[in-house]
C-alpha cells in the first residue's frame, strides 16, 4: 500500500524547472536541522534566488511519519549543491545541530530518528522507485556536500557545512529495505 502523502506545494513551485521522470536517478536524504515541520516550512517558503524560488526538499517526513510533498518530483528543487537536476530531496524533521549549526563546540547530532519516521521513509522510497524508472542511488547530504567553512565561534577552526542526516541515521536498515545503492562523493 502506498504511503499517504499530503500535498502542500510551496508558493513558487511553478517557477522551479520542470524535468521528465526519467531524469531522476538519485534520492538525497537530509535532516532539517530545525525544531519542527512548521519552521522547516517557513524556511522553504523564503525566496532566496533571483528566479523567485527558495531552498527546499521535495518531501518532508515529520517525527510521527507524516509525509508532506512541497515540490513534485518532476520539478527541480534546490536542496543540494551540484545534484539538483537529477535528484529528489527528502528532509527528515530532526534538530541536527540546531541552533548552533557552525559553532565548533556543537557539532554532535544527538536526536535519534524515530521508527515511525524511518518506516515512512522506506515506504516513500518504494513509491519513488515505482514513479521514477531511472532511480537507482541514494546519498546523504553529507556524502555530496563535503565543503568545510570557518566555525562561527572561532574562524580559525573549520566545521563541515553539512552533516546531515548524520551519524544517528540508520543507513544499514534503510539500505537493506530500499533497493537503492548508496552514492558517496
Amino acid at each position: 500500500m502506498p504511503p499517504l502523502i499530503h500535498d502542500h506545494p510551496l508558493p513558487y513551485v511553478d517557477r522551479l524547472a520542470a524535468r521528465p521522470a526519467d531524469a531522476v536517478t538519485l534520492v538525497v536524504i537530509h535532516c532539517t536541522e530545525l525544531p519542527d515541520l512548521a519552521t522547516a516550512r517557513e524556511y522553504g517558503e523564503r525566496v532566496q534566488h533571483e528566479s523567485g524560488t527558495g531552498n527546499s526538499g521535495h518531501y518532508y517526513i515529520d517525527r510521527d511519519g507524516r509525509i508532506e510533498r512541497y515540490v513534485p518530483g518532476t520539478r527541480v528543487a534546490h536542496h543540494v549543491r551540484g545534484c539538483n537536476p537529477h535528484s529528489i530531496g527528502i528532509e527528515l524533521v530532526n534538530l541536527g545541530r540546531y541552533p548552533h549549526w557552525w559553532d565548533s563546540r556543537h557539532q554532535t547530532m544527538t536526536e535519534p530518528y524515530p521508527d515511525a519516521q524511518i518506516a515512512a521513509l522506506v515506504e516513500l522510497l518504494a513509491q519513488l522507485r515505482d514513479e521514477f524508472p531511472a532511480l537507482r542511488e541514494i546519498a546523504g547530504h553529507e556524502d555530496l556536500d563535503t565543503a568545510r567553512m570557518p566555525a562561527s565561534d572561532d574562524p580559525s577552526l573549520e566545521v563541515a557545512r553539512k552533516l546531515d542526516p548524520g551519524p544517528l541515521f540508520p543507513w544499514e536498515a534503510v539500505l537493506a529495505r530500499c533497493g537503492l545503492r548508496r552514492l558517496r562523493a
